[in-house]
């Protein structure tokens, strides 16, 4: 994920390196106080890939047995990032047999020695952050059967970092590095001895940051899901931390985890991921269920949005929808332009997707994963709903929809979400309204898209579209991005399109008649793989005459589709 503070200004980062040197000098940590029980959990099957010699970090697999992972050439900051941060130690820890020990010792103890004093990449205060936490919880899996210099010189590498932290943490930015940067400050003077004195105002400004980072519905300003599952599960973890520590959490600090909890309920599909917009993924396997569990926290989110999201739910199938503007400013570094866009899963099965963020595979993939077309939604004239601004403003959204009216209420025979967005009215004088419909059984929803041109102003701005394009009309695409693993056939002479599952299930999509249908490629951009997924969408193509055009659509499950499926067969993991 592209994370600002990569790009730091060059006084910033000489303050890293400066206070990572003058950490050195202070007195060093010689042991535990107490240590927080291992929470982060790993893949055995990368565990096992790692002690291989097969690296596979950032969307790039580096191949090199028997190399020490310092050696390696990384081949860009992501890559170099994901090797800083010591997330992999979770993955050998996994394995967890004298090889894999063995490994993660000379990794660990190879760090020391050449960045411990305070040189090299890994010296920014969420990055910190992430690798105390990582070094305490596996501890005990690195330390047994090292030599007391090599223990002293791990309990001093530890003291010097959280004394960097203690000094830099406030040069983070706000959200997930931040919360990054105080877990690993709070962990650390939990666990060693000396440091006590750090964790009041890790404390102290933890609770600060849930207070203006963490809004009433349970959301964070970037409104990616995956991102606030990341900030969930440090907060969980700290709070386990200081309760095992006979400490108390802060009020500000359990209100937090409080509203989140019933928040990431309502952006899970039925299979257990998360809904994919903004920048975010599924979530790593088990990472979910493990920190909602760890919160106790049994509720689900009151009707309406969370986090600016709306949720229909029914029988096996699982529906959310991007309701609300996109993160705006700064916090629109990740930002997609996805207005309205939406994912259904059914049971464990995902049908329509967004394509996800590319930033893996490059910037060129970056910038077309967080266009309009890249997500389930209708584009108008091949542009995006929201403007992605220059180089030089960091690629932040700019234009974004002002006005997104949206309404949840019961059907006859089920939910309804309708809502709206301006994103194209300053250009063409048009909004985009979408209604779907999802029947009480879950198998099976109704669709309709809406241009039209609201008030006198908008038909003039709408007259105003030059005659080349209005004498024709105004060209829109509506896609329905599916899962690499939906087989995808159109039938019935062209009439409607069959989804056949895994699991068993068919899906019929079909619509009526006033656009033209076609089924072409697609890409699916997940992390944990070498190169994008080829997939297929389905496209309702058409032009706009008037000042309203009517598109009707419909997705549901054949009838001789059983009610209840036994989907027991496992996911190989692929890496291709």
């Amino acid at each position: 994920m592209f994370n600002p503070d990569r790009t730091a200004a060059p006084l910033t980062r000489w303050m890293h390196r400066f206070h990572a040197r003058l950490s050195g000098f202070a007195h060093p940590a010689k042991g535990f106080v107490s240590q927080p029980e291992p929470r982060t959990i790993g893949s055995f099957a990368r565990g096992r890939q790692l002690v291989a010699g097969n690296f596979l970090f950032a969307g790039h697999l580096v191949e090199a047995p028997k190399t020490l992972i310092w050696d390696i050439a990384p081949p860009d900051h992501g890559f170099e990032e994901e090797t800083q941060g010591f997330g992999w130690l979770d993955d050998l820890a996994a394995v967890a047999d004298p090889t894999t020990r063995e490994r993660a010792q000379a990794w660990l103890w190879g760090w020391i020695e050449r960045y411990g004093a305070g040189r090299g990449p890994g010296w920014t205060p969420d990055l910190t952050g992430r690798r105390i936490i990582r070094w305490i919880h596996h501890a005990l899996f690195v330390l047994r059967g090292v030599d007391k210099e090599q223990s002293d010189a791990f309990y001093r590498s530890l003291a010097r970092q959280t004394i960097f932290l203690s000094r830099r943490w406030q040069s983070s930015s706000p959200g997930l590095p931040r919360f990054e940067a105080l877990t690993g400050l709070l962990y650390a003077g939990l666990s060693l001895e000396g440091m006590a004195k750090y964790v009041a105002p890790a404390v102290k400004a933890l609770a600060r940051d849930c207070r203006s980072q963490v809004d009433a519905q349970g959301g964070i300003p970037t409104r990616n899901p995956e991102e606030l599952l990341e900030v969930f599960t440090l907060l969980t973890w700290a709070a386990a931390a200081l309760q095992e520590a006979g400490q108390a959490v802060h009020p500000d600090h359990q209100a937090a985890i409080e509203r989140i909890a019933p928040t990431l309920r309502t952006l899970r599909h039925a299979d257990g991921g998360l809904a994919r917009f903004h920048g975010g993924g599924r979530g790593a396997e088990g990472r979910l269920d493990t920190a909602l569990a760890a919160s106790g926290i049994k509720g689900r989110a009151a009707d309406g949005l969370a986090m600016g999201y709306a949720r229909l739910s029914a029988g096996r199938t699982s529906v959310v929808v991007d309701a609300s503007p996109p993160p705006a400013g700064k916090a629109s570094y990740n930002a997609h332009a996805s207005t309205l866009a939406f994912e259904l899963t059914s049971g464990r099965r995902p049908v329509v997707v967004n394509c996800g963020s590319g930033a893996i595979f490059g910037a060129k993939w970056r910038r077309a994963g967080r266009a309009t077309p890249s997500h389930s939604t209708l584009c108008l004239d091949g542009y995006s709903s929201s403007r992605l601004g220059g180089r030089g403003k960091a690629e932040l959204l700019t234009d974004i929809p002002k006005n997104v009216p949206i309404e949840v209420s019961q059907a006859p025979d089920g939910m309804r979400f309708e809502g709206g967005h301006d994103g194209y009215a300053k250009s063409y004088g048009l909004t985009h309204a979408r209604t779907l419909e999802l029947t009480f059984d879950g198998r099976g929803m109704a669709g309709e898209e809406l241009l039209i041109a609201l008030d006198e102003a908008a038909k003039r701005r709408f007259d105003k579209v030059p005659q080349t394009v209005a004498l024709e009309g105004i060209p829109y695409h509506i896609r329905f991005h599916l899962h690499p693993e939906v087989d995808a056939t159109v039938d019935m002479g062209g009439a409607s399109v069959s989804l056949a599952l895994k699991s068993g299930e068919l899906w019929l999509f079909r619509h009526e008649g006033t656009a033209q249908m076609t089924l072409e490629p697609s890409v699916y951009l997940e992390k944990g793989r070498l190169r994008p997924r080829a997939t297929k969408q389905i496209v309702l193509s058409g032009r706009a005459m008037d000042y309203a055009t009517r598109i009707r659509w419909s997705l549901a499950k054949a009838q001789d589709t059983p009610i209840s499926i036994r989907d027991l067969n496992r996911d190989e993991p692929d890496l291709t």
